[in-house]
C-alpha cells in the first residue's frame, strides 16, 4: 500500500446557492410534502444535494466516481464507500442564501485482516452561511478490495417509531441525480451484481441517513443539535426499508432494516 501522508491537511473550497428547487425535489422523490421556497430553513442534511463534484467522461473513473487522485488520494483498492459520519448543527442554513463548504483531509488509516486491505479516509467539513458556521461535519470514506457479507445484526425489539419506504430504482436515480453521485451500484443493476457482486442496485447510504435524519426531527420536534450514523450492511432496492426510532435519555438511537437485518444505525439530539 501507498504512502498517502502527502494528503492529509489538503483542503478544498466550494460554493454554492442553496436553491430551493433542489430540497423540493428531493422530498417530492421520497413521497414528503414539498412547497419550501427562499427563506425557509434548508432541511436536516440537504446541504448534501449541493456542492457538486462534476467531471467530464476523461475524468471519470469505471464505476462511476471520479478518477482517482485530485483532492482525494489515489488509493489503489477498487471499491469505495461513504461509511458513515457525524455532524454538529451550529447555526440554521436559509434556502436562497450562498454558502461556502471548507474541507480537509483529516486522517488516512491503512488497515489489513481477514477481509483483506483496507483504507480508511475521514474528510471534514465546514459550511458557513449567513449566519457564520453553520455545519461541521466528519465523513468517513473506506476503500476495500472485493465485495465482502456483512454479518446481519437483528432488529431491537422495541422502537418507539417506525415508518417504511420502498426505495426503487427511479427513487434511486433521483437522488444520484440531485447528489451528482455517479457511482454506478445505485443505477447500473448489471454493474452492481455483475462487477461489484451485489444482488441487487444498493440504496444509498446519504439517503438512509437523510431519511432517519427527518424521522429524528419528527419525534423530536425540534430541529437537530447532532446526529451520527454508520452504514453497517447494504440496504437494496426493491425491498421495504424500515425506519426506526428508539428514545433514548438524550435524544434517539434510529436505524434503518430490511427483512429483519440493520442496514444503518445513527444517533441524533436535538438542538
Amino acid at each position: 500500500m501507498s504512502d498517502f501522508s502527502a494528503w492529509v491537511g489538503r483542503t478544498e473550497e466550494r460554493e454554492d446557492r442553496l436553491d430551493p428547487v433542489r430540497s423540493n425535489v428531493l422530498l417530492a422523490a421520497i413521497g414528503q410534502p414539498a412547497g419550501l421556497k427562499e427563506g425557509d430553513l434548508l432541511p436536516a442534511l440537504h446541504h448534501w444535494l449541493y456542492f457538486w463534484e462534476t467531471r467530464t467522461p476523461a475524468e471519470t473513473g469505471p464505476d462511476g466516481h471520479p478518477r482517482r487522485g485530485g483532492f482525494l488520494p489515489p488509493v489503489p483498492l477498487p471499491r469505495r464507500m461513504w461509511a458513515g459520519g457525524r455532524l454538529i448543527f451550529r447555526a440554521p442554513l436559509i434556502l436562497g442564501e450562498l454558502v461556502r463548504k471548507v474541507s480537509m483531509i483529516r486522517s488516512i488509516t491503512a488497515k489489513s485482516g481477514r477481509s483483506g486491505d483496507l483504507v480508511f479516509v475521514t474528510v471534514t467539513h465546514a459550511l458557513r452561511g449567513q449566519n457564520g458556521l453553520a455545519i461541521e461535519e466528519e465523513q468517513d470514506i473506506v476503500y476495500r478490495g472485493e465485495s465482502r457479507s456483512a454479518s446481519p445484526e437483528p432488529e431491537a425489539a422495541m422502537a418507539a417509531s417506525v415508518e417504511t419506504i420502498m426505495p426503487d430504482p427511479v427513487m434511486l436515480f433521483r437522488y444520484s441525480a440531485l447528489t451528482m453521485n455517479g457511482h454506478r451500484i445505485h443505477y447500473d443493476r448489471p454493474y452492481a451484481t455483475g462487477t461489484e457482486g451485489y444482488p441487487g442496485l444498493v440504496v444509498q447510504g446519504p439517503l438512509q441517513a437523510s431519511l432517519l435524519a427527518a424521522l429524528a426531527e419528527r419525534e423530536l420536534g425540534a430541529p437537530l443539535r447532532t446526529f451520527g450514523f454508520r452504514g453497517l450492511a447494504p440496504a437494496l432496492a426493491d425491498l421495504d426499508l424500515h425506519l426506526h426510532a428508539y428514545r433514548t435519555g438524550t435524544g434517539l438511537d434510529l436505524w434503518t432494516s430490511q427483512e429483519g437485518v440493520r442496514k444503518m444505525s445513527a444517533q441524533a439530539e436535538a438542538a
